[in-house]
């Protein structure tokens, strides 16, 4: 049995953490967080200690190691997009390996920066990428590999989560902190695309705003127009009517790719797969941090070239503009 600390226990991601502990087999010693609605942890693991303040949460860790000869084993971190170096850092100099959600970082340099500290204390950072555990993206991924050598594949990503004007008083509507809906909403579509279709050789942005980007991407097997928002109104009329908020589809040469289930057990098959030492580690998801980086700070170029249909849509005007 190993011991866990988590840090971000009241956030939407972190139940999935407590339960892929719990289903191994493994100990909660201790959970952070600065908001105390944490209610959830009597589900798993009533008995660990709780903290709202890092200080305190630093203390203890170290009593436990130091003093009460308790190892923490993992640090799995649930925090803010912009906290998650900090937090990695943390977690190796207390002797642990990391577990962080994703993004990894904001920046491709953070990387290199945590490798060296990787190197230092002999500790690994690994990356959830629950998507590349996924049934369905596993079997693409062997039919990509298994299909014609020279074959490159024409692919629309759309997502499309209706957001509300919370999210934009939230950390996640401050592109400094959150790196903006690519990154947010965004990084796994593009580690999954990486991860399938190669090395990118191509990356042009058509719009970024508050409450969408789009783009085009070409790898070494796909070209790929995508469309990202959070904004209700760019919803399908027929999602629309059935009530639905959520609209997500990725197609391949014109055909639906089928992956709206099996998203239950990904966290646990995850962390089952880190336990075993064959997690997705630090330099695994480079490829979609530069290009999140890059879309961030890229100059859009409007509806140009290879777009997603999406992109005429009527821009909006941000919620708290007058």
């Amino acid at each position: 049995m190993k011991n866990f600390a988590l840090i971000g226990a009241s956030g939407y991601i972190a139940p999935r953490h407590m339960k892929a502990i719990k289903e191994t087999n493994n100990n909660l010693v201790a959970a952070l967080d600065k908001f105390d609605s944490v209610g959830i942890i009597d589900s798993y693991f009533p008995n660990a200690d709780f903290f709202t303040e890092f200080e305190r949460f630093d203390r203890h860790i170290s009593k436990l190691t130091h003093e009460q000869n308790i190892p923490l084993n993992y640090v799995s971190i649930c925090t803010p997009n912009y906290l998650h170096d900090a937090h990695i850092r943390f977690a190796l100099r207390q002797g642990a390996d990391a577990i962080c959600e994703k993004p990894l970082v904001l920046n491709p340099w953070n990387m290199d920066a945590l490798g060296k500290i990787e190197q230092e204390t002999g500790n690994k950072i690994y990356n959830i990428l629950q998507l590349r555990v996924h049934p369905s993206i596993i079997a693409l991924k062997q039919k990509i590999a298994n299909g014609p050598k020279d074959k490159i594949y024409n692919v629309d990503l759309t997502y499309l989560t209706s957001r509300g004007h919370w999210y934009y008083t939230s950390w996640k509507g401050d592109v400094s902190k959150s790196g903006g809906i690519a990154t947010n909403i965004g990084v796994h579509f593009f580690d999954m695309l990486s991860w399938i279709f190669g090395d990118l050789k191509q990356n042009i942005v058509h719009i970024n705003t508050h409450d969408r980007s789009a783009g085009y991407l070409e790898f070494e097997k796909a070209r790929v127009r995508w469309f990202l928002a959070i904004n209700y109104d760019v919803l399908p009329d027929e999602i629309k009517a059935k009530g639905q908020r959520t609209y997500r589809s990725i197609t391949i040469e014109g055909e639906e790719l089928e992956f709206s289930g099996g998203f239950t057990n990904l966290h646990t098959t995850s962390y089952q797969e880190i336990l075993k030492g064959n997690g997705y580690g630090l330099e695994a998801p480079r490829q979609a941090i530069e290009i999140v980086h890059a879309i961030r700070h890229a100059k859009p170029i409007g509806a140009k070239g290879e777009y997603h249909p999406f992109v005429k849509k009527p821009l909006a005007k941000h919620p708290f503009e007058k």
